[in-house]
């Protein structure tokens, strides 16, 4: 369990996070905070964080490659006409939305 407090503010940190490590986890992230300069606590904070965010970056970024790149832009600017039963949904939907 993960005891050291953050030098922040009592009200930020409302919520308390608990991990079981090994003997050997705990002495390689004491070590890792220790030559960062923080706690053991603001190391663990931190490195979650920034883990957390390159996954979500990572999964919520769609990445494409020139091809794609390419053929979406000419897509959005050379649109294909619209068909005859795409005209007749979107009449439909004008219709049933008052427009």
């Amino acid at each position: 369990m993960l005891t050291e407090t953050i030098n922040t503010p009592a009200k930020a940190r409302a919520a308390r996070l608990e991990a079981r490590v090994t003997t050997e986890q705990k002495a390689l992230l004491q070590h890792a905070a220790a030559l960062s300069g923080r706690t053991l606590s603001e190391f663990v904070i931190a490195s979650a964080e920034a883990a957390a965010a390159k996954l979500m970056q990572e999964r919520e970024t769609i990445q494409l490659t020139r091809k794609e790149q390419i053929a979406f832009v000419t897509a959005l600017l050379e649109p294909s006409p619209a068909s005859a039963r795409l005209r007749k949904a979107a009449a439909k939907y004008r219709q049933q939305m008052g427009l």
